[in-house]
């Protein structure tokens, strides 16, 4: 099963919603600023995806941040707590399929992972 996290607002998120609506393809969506995001799940994703990638560093809520908060998320734990208290920061789409992690959204890129 594919399971796509983000929040139904982020254009990014909208346009991969209908790219795999458009191509027939069955998915979860997780909305992890209302369901939330567990720290196991955070740090099985850092475990495929680089912290750098996954927290989005351009972003409002991360300018917004203290930097002592910034530099915490410099560590597993301190993103993991971040992305849990703020889920913003989580780079958006983050999907799941077949024990793979993936983030952001290109129509190129997700075409070839799916073979359409």
């Amino acid at each position: 099963m594919i399971t796509l996290y983000g929040i139904p607002n982020c254009n990014t998120v909208k346009k991969a919603r209908q790219w795999l609506a458009d191509n027939g393809i069955d998915y979860i969506f997780h909305d992890f600023k209302k369901q939330g995001i567990d720290a196991e799940r955070l740090q099985a994703w850092a475990a495929q995806v680089p912290l750098a990638k996954l927290v989005n560093r351009q972003g409002t809520t991360w300018r917004a941040l203290p930097d002592e908060t910034k530099a915490a998320a410099d560590s597993l734990d301190g993103a993991v707590s971040l992305m849990q208290d703020k889920p913003s920061v989580i780079k958006r789409p983050v999907l799941e399929w077949d024990g793979k992690v993936g983030v952001g959204f290109t129509e190129a890129d997700w075409a070839e992972r799916f073979g359409k």
